[in-house]
């Protein structure tokens, strides 16, 4: 079919390459009809966790450069704000490194999404701050790598062309911490714990664990027709909602005795705090 643009843009990127962008009117495909549905874990060890226990690798694309962006830009740092000439090349030569990192982040985020949205019907994410995030100093390089803000953008456009339902489970939702065995919570879970046991015996991996959490909880928002998650405190009880996620984790459960559900390692120890 050919369509005639409506508008043509030609840019210039700080690389000092040149795009130009035609907008037209198309009609996009229908998707073929599946009905399965997945809970997607965002992480920094792999980049995506699937409820199917699939694990895809974060491939560091900036660490990868990470040698040649230092240099370029320590070479950027010498030259004369007044050398036009050689300034303006140590400046391209970085302006080249960035758009490399970048293009080869945005080219496999659009592979993942357009797997992920082929592939399933109902998508389930977290509903992550990364504002905030991003506040961790230590993790700050890290965050930005992955993309997990661009990850959702292309995940949310491309289900609304193809007629799939992306649904983000607030933020508050205890999903590392909750067995999805079971439904025990667990007191606490710290970062360096990968891999606990539950006290009904159940071997959990943490990001596994959480996807699969994530997939039940935004199903039941789907079939219960409920809305995002009250994050702080609930009008209605005045509790945190993680005291009443708590309450209701371990509702028709018999009661410890002497001691509380505390993750554990492979091994059997408890892990500290």
């Amino acid at each position: 079919m050919m369509a005639s643009p409506s508008t043509v843009t030609v840019s210039q990127d700080a690389a000092g390459r040149w795009f130009v962008s035609l907008l037209c009117e198309d009609t996009i495909p229908d998707a073929a009809a599946t009905n399965a549905a997945v809970g997607v874990d965002v992480g920094l060890d792999s980049l995506l966790t699937l409820s199917t226990g699939e694990k895809v690798a974060n491939l560091r694309h900036e660490r990868r450069d990470r040698d040649r962006l230092a240099l370029a830009q320590r070479r950027l740092a010498r030259k004369v704000k007044g050398d036009g000439a050689n300034r303006a090349k140590a400046r391209i030569k970085v302006a080249r490194i960035h758009a490399r990192i970048a293009d080869r982040r945005r080219d496999h985020l659009h592979k993942l999404t357009t797997r992920l949205v082929r592939d399933n019907q109902t998508i389930v994410i977290e509903d992550l701050t990364v504002a905030n995030l991003v506040k961790n100093h230590s993790l700050a390089r890290a965050i930005f790598d992955v993309a997990w803000r661009q990850f959702r953008e292309l995940l949310e456009y491309k289900a609304d062309w193809y007629g799939r339902t992306v649904v983000a489970v607030d933020r508050w939702f205890p999903s590392t911490k909750l067995c999805s065995a079971c439904g025990t919570l667990a007191e606490t879970m710290p970062l360096g714990v990968r891999t606990w046991i539950c006290r009904c015996g159940v071997v959990h991996d943490r990001d596994v664990n959480a996807a699969r959490n994530l997939l039940a909880e935004g199903l039941s928002v789907i079939a219960c027709g409920g809305g995002v998650r009250p994050q702080r405190e609930s009008s209605r009880m005045g509790q945190s909602s993680a005291k009443q996620e708590t309450q209701r984790a371990t509702a028709g459960l018999p009661p410890l005795t002497g001691e509380r559900c505390q993750p554990m390692n492979v091994r059997g120890r408890k892990c500290s705090r």
